[in-house]
């Protein structure tokens, strides 16, 4: 791996590794743009196959951090953080009072918050070591109820555009992934009277999902081959694939997982099989909406109210689409450049220099 070939062909300002022997831990820290903001993203923890598999996915993370602060509206740069290691241990208290020692020295360049595999608990012995760091138990909050509402109202906005019509009653939508943000969102559709077919890799979220929404459980290898209106991807990322795309049975993909294409050009598969596709980031864009709610002190009505806002974005990605010819994701791309680099072209107003003191 040529690392500073990939961080040049990716845009990123910084990469960080960082290791501490007393508690073991191993992490990595991607800054991708800084012009909107000081970088904002949560911090995953995961068993990756190699040290390099975890620098892509830092740095593919980063990037649509970036991508996604920046057509939410935020005035926030991109970043990510991962951890290298097994989610499932106890002993946590030590391994994350490390990683906030080393996210305390970018001072402020990075904040970051929960993402897979971590918690608010995680995020509270963080902030024992560092002031930057977000969604903090007892402040914003859970934020998958604010995401969920994102990628839900993002189903209307692309209905919308596909059929003409933003009601999801009698609509079938396949949901794989019924973790926080996945429950909240079948919630959301069985309120309008969406048929829903769910499936995860816990089988105890599955039936809590079929008890309180009346879905229908199917197994995790057979979700994608599920003839629906609509899939949800609300798991990891990489899911539209060479092996998944041909298999497809729905007209629209429209989840909560991050880096759902696994290449850039099965959004061009995707299109050329007639389905519609709402970019990933723009879709769950609402929990990092209700993460910066708590550094910009907006209550939960105001996260909520602006997780709807996703709905004219989205129909904003598929005018741009439309116009210039191009398929959804990279229209959301182009959207993101467009506020980046407005933001970048102002004329900053320097004081007088030298800024005397008056005596």
């Amino acid at each position: 791996m040529k690392l500073f070939d990939t961080i040049a062909a990716m845009g990123h300002e910084q990469l960080v590794l960082n290791f501490d022997k007393s508690s073991g831990y191993r992490g990595v820290i991607a800054i991708h743009d800084t012009t909107l903001g000081p970088a904002l993203g949560g911090t995953r923890f995961w068993q990756y196959g190699s040290d390099e598999e975890a620098i892509i996915d830092a740095l593919r993370l980063a990037r649509g951090m970036t991508y996604k602060n920046a057509v939410a509206g935020l005035n926030l740069g991109g970043g990510k953080a991962v951890i290298i290691g097994d989610n499932r241990t106890l002993n946590r208290e030590m391994l994350f009072r490390a990683h906030g020692r080393f996210v305390d020295s970018l001072g402020g360049r990075y904040v970051t918050a929960e993402d897979v595999g971590t918690s608010t608990t995680d995020m509270d012995f963080v902030h024992m070591e560092t002031d930057y760091v977000s969604g903090l138990q007892g402040a914003s909050g859970d934020p998958s109820p604010v995401t969920a509402r994102g990628v839900f109202r993002a189903m209307q906005a692309t209905a919308k555009y596909r059929w003409g019509s933003d009601d999801l009653s009698g609509r079938t939508v396949a949901i794989q992934g019924c973790g926080n943000v996945g429950y909240n969102l079948a919630r959301e559709l069985h309120a309008v009277g969406a048929t829903l077919i769910v499936a995860d890799i816990d089988a105890e979220r599955v039936k809590r999902v079929m008890h309180d929404t009346g879905a229908r459980g199917v197994d995790v290898a057979e979700v994608l081959n599920q003839k629906a209106d609509i899939l949800a991807p609300c798991a990891l990322g990489g899911g539209m694939n060479d092996d998944t795309i041909p298999k497809l049975r729905v007209e629209l993909v429209v989840g909560a997982a991050n880096n759902q294409l696994l290449e850039d050009r099965h959004g061009d598969m995707l299109e050329a099989r007639g389905v519609t596709y709402a970019p990933d980031y723009v879709v769950n864009a609402g929990g990092v909406i209700n993460v910066y709610s708590e550094l910009a002190g907006w209550d939960r009505t105001r996260s909520l109210r602006k997780a709807d806002e996703i709905y004219q974005t989205i129909l904003g990605v598929f005018d741009i689409a439309k116009a210039d010819g191009v398929t959804s994701h990279v229209a959301a791309d182009r959207l993101a450049e467009r506020r980046i680099e407005a933001v970048r072209g102002m004329v900053r107003t320097w004081p007088p220099f030298p800024n005397k003191s008056q005596g």
